[in-house]
């Protein structure tokens, strides 16, 4: 079949999320093509360039989101009158919400019909733009422009608009005009057509949020059905990433990812999780739980099989955390464990493993290395190695520890301190490697841990040090753990299980989809996808079997003609 994948800032590019369980995915289905429609977020992601592609990558099509040079459309009269309709119906959804982005399953938030009724008021707006974009050629600049401040400020000042956005001044309402101008644009994109999207068996949308918008409207115009996946909702994304934001901005546009997502929701055939974390989210954005598959994301085993079949540590006395280091990952709960540990076992080390994560985790990782001087003043001298001082500070790729394997292999425990995590990916590298972990209870930890390691509340260093200790204290129950981590990540965490997952969903959708006008053979008979299955098939096919003969003359094909499997040539394209 024919898949049509909708990524935001990740794959193809070199940079970005979603990026490497998107290219496992494509390579692990190798038996199926893959168009690929990325959006980007930066230049800098732009010019870092693409990923080498699979040979199953038939087409690539990009457009930025952090620029659009303005379409040359001119709205006449009518079309001004149809946008103004059609954008202030969209925003006076966003300000008569419950405020602060309320969503369904929340104390305090809208009633059930009082849902269903906004839902329908944001999709009747979001696809009236669509269509008026198709029609007059883009609504990027119009989206830019001064006449959308103004209905913006309209809808804020109407009655019934919630407190935060009656509160909304001139720099706010330019702020979210310019977010929502960025968010919208797949609207003015080309890709809708029965040469794009209109083509493909499944659009996939890789995430959440804008990623979503052009699987939506290619279901509008074209029918075709969706898939959605999430490793993380965007809505949780946006209060984690936007605390400080003004209460007007933050609401707006909290109400905006929450209509935007329980509209995709509610149009896709299926919605994936990645964790049941990410899925309680889901639901309270309005996910039909009978939609809903949670699909662990897929690690690859290989690098740690070594590591994870000779479990032997290379010290019994010694703590690893390894991971990026930013403030979320509080590594300074760590080192006031670590301190605890030291008074009841001296003999104890701790390696501190990663580099940091921009400019905050710079500060942040000499703040670390500050306090770690202070909790151990009789042996911070000289510099921090494993040698001198009982805490370390280094990063993958060095002499001592070459890969992230070598990492956990270092030490007799993994220990993980974060106050927000969503899957925690560097927790199923230590399991499979074999080695017990210590954790605090945050995302997904308890549902990938799953009995086979300790979970402590966070920001409570003494249960993190009582932990560590028992551990480190009881070698045997420390091999029972690890063997047991080991066994059930490799069960549930792998890259196989999560491309097989998927590889079984696209085909219950793609069996559930009504064949499309257009797909017809040249009998008129329903041709169920878009590529016949014998143009995979890397042989020459022989006409000794009539039945053979007749299989291989398919529309555009003489009869008696030979059938060769193909090679493409991906194609790069603009917007």
């Amino acid at each position: 079949m024919r898949i049509g994948l909708l990524t935001e800032g990740g794959y193809p590019y070199v940079s970005g999320d979603a990026r490497l369980w998107c290219d496992r995915l494509v390579r692990g289905l190798a038996q199926h093509e893959f168009d690929v429609y990325a959006l980007s977020r930066s230049e800098r992601q732009e010019d870092d360039g693409w990923v080498p592609l699979s040979p199953n990558v038939r087409r690539v099509r990009t457009a930025p989101l952090w620029m659009a040079e303005d379409d040359e459309a001119v709205l006449g009269r009518r079309a001004r009158r149809r946008f103004t309709e059609c954008f202030g119906e969209l925003a006076a959804v966003l300000c008569e919400g419950p405020g602060a982005g309320g969503v369904a399953g929340v104390a305090g938030g809208p009633s059930e019909g009082a849902l269903t009724s906004e839902a329908d008021r944001f999709a009747n707006a979001l696809y009236g733009l669509a269509e008026l974009a198709r029609e007059e050629g883009g609504l990027a600049g119009t989206l830019r422009s001064e006449a959308t401040v103004r209905t913006l400020e309209r809808a804020c000042r109407a009655p019934g608009a919630h407190r935060a956005a009656r509160e909304a001044r001139v720099p706010d309402l330019l702020a979210v005009a310019a977010h929502l101008a960025r968010a919208l644009r797949p609207l003015s994109l080309d890709w809708y057509e029965e040469d794009g999207l209109g083509a493909v068996d499944l659009c996939h949308a890789s995430s959440g949020g804008t990623a979503v918008l052009p699987g939506l409207l290619a279901r509008h115009f074209t029918g075709v059905p969706l898939m959605v996946t999430e490793y993380g909702v965007s809505l949780r994304a946006h209060y984690l990433t936007a605390p400080d934001a003004p209460p007007a901005v933050r609401s707006l546009l909290a109400a905006f990812q929450g209509r935007l997502a329980a509209e995709a929701y509610g149009r896709a055939e299926v919605v994936t999780a990645g964790n049941t974390h990410t899925r309680r989210w889901q639901e309270r954005c309005g996910a039909d739980r009978h939609k809903l598959r949670t699909v662990h994301p897929g690690m690859e085993a290989r690098p740690f099989a070594e590591v994870g079949e000779t479990p032997d540590c290379a010290d019994p006395d010694t703590l690893v955390w390894v991971g990026r280091v930013e403030p979320a990952k509080d590594l300074v709960s760590l080192l006031h464990a670590f301190a605890e540990v030291r008074k009841q076992e001296p003999g104890t080390r701790l390696r501190i493993v990663g580099a940091p994560a921009g400019p905050e985790g710079v500060a942040y990782l000499g703040h670390c290395r500050t306090l770690a001087a202070q909790l151990f003043p009789d042996e911070a001298e000289g510099p921090h190695t494993a040698g001198d001082n009982p805490v370390s500070f280094e990063e993958i790729g060095g002499p001592e520890i070459p890969s992230v394997a070598d990492a956990h292999a270092s030490g007799a425990v993994t220990v993980l301190s974060s106050v927000v995590e969503g899957f925690p990916g560097g927790l199923v590298e230590a399991m499979l490697c074999g080695r017990a972990t210590v954790s605090t209870d945050v995302g997904a930890v308890v549902e990938v841990i799953g009995g086979t390691g300790l979970v402590v509340p966070p920001r409570n260093p003494r249960a993190l040090a009582d932990a560590c200790v028992a551990l480190l204290r009881d070698p045997q129950r420390r091999a029972r753990l690890g063997a047991a981590a080991r066994a059930r990540a490799l069960e549930l965490f792998t890259v196989e299980q999560n491309i097989e997952a998927f590889h079984r969903l696209y085909l219950e959708i793609v069996s559930r989809a009504p064949v499309r006008p257009g797909l017809l053979d040249g009998a008129g008979a329903p041709l169920p996808f878009a590529v016949p299955a014998e143009a995979h098939v890397p042989v020459r096919w022989s006409a000794a079997s009539p039945r053979l003969a007749a299989a291989r003359s398919g529309p555009g094909r003489a009869a008696g003609g030979p059938v060769r499997a193909t090679t493409p040539v991906p194609a790069r394209e603009g917007a």
